[in-house]
């Protein structure tokens, strides 16, 4: 029988100050053995993550609560432990892989030198030899260049990147216990393969415990032993993996496993006229060497991009992280600097300076793939989603929170916690606000850059389903990047398959996916199908 490693015994935790503290998880009890996975399942502020930081004691000093339970590993009472002795085991015997990377990594310092410096901290290691191991860990969980990307900052990174670096940074000690939360969230279907394939394979070699939060209930079918479902700070259900998906016996834990994307994309006119047409897009980044600094080489982010996209339609963009998705949307929508043509109704958008495309920046909206790093984090929730129009639209204060409360209810939000901050909202929740965000100000074109990935699988239905009325309703036209390919099958009408900067595949949507010509196509569909 193996060793216990973890024991979570009654734990309720609360929020809030002196008096006025309320719970959001009740009576939660979990325990991991030494090998085992555990995933924790349950939609956004169901209280998987505040279960999780609560092992190590990361959640705000202050505002957060542990009202009742213990948490024991391997001997060790983590509640009553010192800061000292948990700053030991923070990276070094537990490791910790976060939902939203770039909050997590310091955007000040080369990533080389954040994982030198945990290898210095919790093994002592040298500096070459931290070095080359940090070169190697880069290699390792799939991040292609490691030599030249160790010495690049977050920032320097795709989404899917710095999730691979977050991963890289929790495991390079080879930790006895690894919490990873939402790990995989960035990541295209083939890289998240090859990460859950190593994670299982350092698990089988270390003999690691892991507790594994995701809301992508195909990633759990594949990695856990044992799930546990939350619903509103609770335990509904507990028990091997094979029979909670084969025999359910909570009503919420029917629903998570029955809510995949379902349907098709809305019907449209294929008559509809074009909005939005590039051609011979092309990013490159140049490499400057030498004393003088000359230009000796170029990164090719995007090369020869072309398309054109109706009114009303949706494409989606789809292909590994770091293949030019995010950089294609960028710049289209002129947040970095392109060559080719870029035609939004006919009107050529690369010559236009900054005042000649302030009209266009109202008709043209983006929700970014990570919400927490989009929204300004000292304005509330009314002021984030309210920017746009105070920015665009001449009208009064009273109109202007009447509109953000209509926005709100449309996404699924209460209007009442608009006074809010960001921070005190799930990282769902948080992808909601930036989509009303884009909303209010009723687009004719979205670009959506994994809007979905940080949301679990019932509020993805009904966003979907919310995207989709939106679009039915105000004949909106969307740019859809993401690496799940089921939300691109209900969503789009075409898509493109991209890799290394370049279209390798695109064509109608259901015969790219039942007929793909491309082997890396095919990998990518197959995958998505697990």
């Amino acid at each position: 029988m193996a060793e216990t490693v973890l024991s979570i015994n009654g734990l309720s935790v609360g929020f809030g100050r002196k008096n006025d503290v309320e719970a959001v998880t009740h009576d939660v009890s979990l325990s991991i053995k030494k090998g085992e996975t555990l995933a924790l399942v349950g939609e956004s502020g169901s209280g998987k993550s505040v279960t999780a930081n609560s092992i190590l004691k990361l959640l705000p000093k202050g505002s957060s609560h542990y009202l009742s339970g213990s948490i024991d590993f391997d001997g060790v009472d983590m509640l009553s432990c010192s800061e000292r002795s948990l700053r030991g085991m923070r990276g070094g015997r537990i490791g910790m892989i976060f939902q939203e990377p770039m909050v997590s990594l310091n955007p000040l310092h080369k990533i080389g030198k954040q994982l030198v410096e945990t290898l210095a901290i919790h093994r002592g290691m040298r500096q070459r030899a931290a070095e080359q191991l940090a070169v190697e860990w880069l290699a390792k969980v799939g991040i292609r260049y490691p030599e030249q990307k160790v010495n690049a900052y977050p920032h320097e990174l795709s989404g899917g990147e710095r999730q691979r670096v977050m991963i890289a940074m929790a495991l390079i000690n080879e930790p006895e216990l690894l919490i990873a939360d939402e790990p995989t969230t960035a990541l295209d279907v083939s890289v998240q393969a090859q990460i859950l394939d190593l994670l299982k394979e350092l698990q089988q070699e270390l003999g690691m415990a892991m507790l594994f939060i995701t809301h992508d209930l195909s990633i759990v079918r594949r990695i856990a032993d044992t799930v546990a479902v939350m619903q509103h700070g609770r335990l509904v259900e507990t028990g091997a993996c094979h029979n909670v998906f084969t025999a359910p016996t909570h009503p919420y834990t029917k629903q998570l496993i029955n809510s995949d994307p379902k349907g098709l994309p809305v019907p449209v006119s294929q008559e509809a006229h074009p909005l939005l047409e590039v051609s011979q897009l092309r990013v490159w980044f140049p490499i400057t060497g030498g004393i003088f600094k000359r230009v000796v080489a170029h990164v090719k982010a995007v090369t020869d991009m072309a398309f054109t996209l109706k009114e009303g339609h949706s494409i989606g963009l789809v292909g590994e992280s770091g293949s030019g998705k995010s950089t294609t949307g960028m710049a289209i929508l002129k947040l970095l600097k392109s060559e080719g043509s870029v035609a939004y109704k006919g009107v050529e958008l690369q010559g236009l300076d900054r005042k000649a495309m302030l009209p266009y920046r109202s008709k043209m909206q983006v929700v970014f793939q990570d919400p927490f790093s989009a929204l300004n984090p000292r304005m509330s929730v009314a002021q984030v989603i309210g920017e746009g129009l105070r920015v665009h639209q001449e009208i009064d204060d009273d109109e202007i929170d009447q509109r953000i409360c209509e926005v709100m209810m449309e996404v699924d939000l209460d209007p009442e916690t608009r006074h809010r901050y960001p921070n005190e909202f799930s990282g769902g929740q948080r992808q909601r606000i930036a989509i009303a965000r884009a909303l209010i100000l009723k687009p004719e074109f979205i670009l959506l850059d994994e809007p979905t990935s940080s949301l679990d699988r019932t509020v993805q239905a009904q966003v979907l389903d919310l995207l989709k009325s939106l679009q039915e309703k105000y004949k909106l036209t969307y740019l859809f990047i993401s690496h799940d390919l089921s939300v691109v099958k209900s969503l789009c009408h075409y898509t493109i398959v991209m890799k290394q900067g370049e279209i390798i595949e695109q064509g109608d949507t259901l015969q790219l996916f039942t007929q793909p010509q491309q082997a890396y196509t095919r990998q990518l569909v197959d995958l998505s199908m697990v």
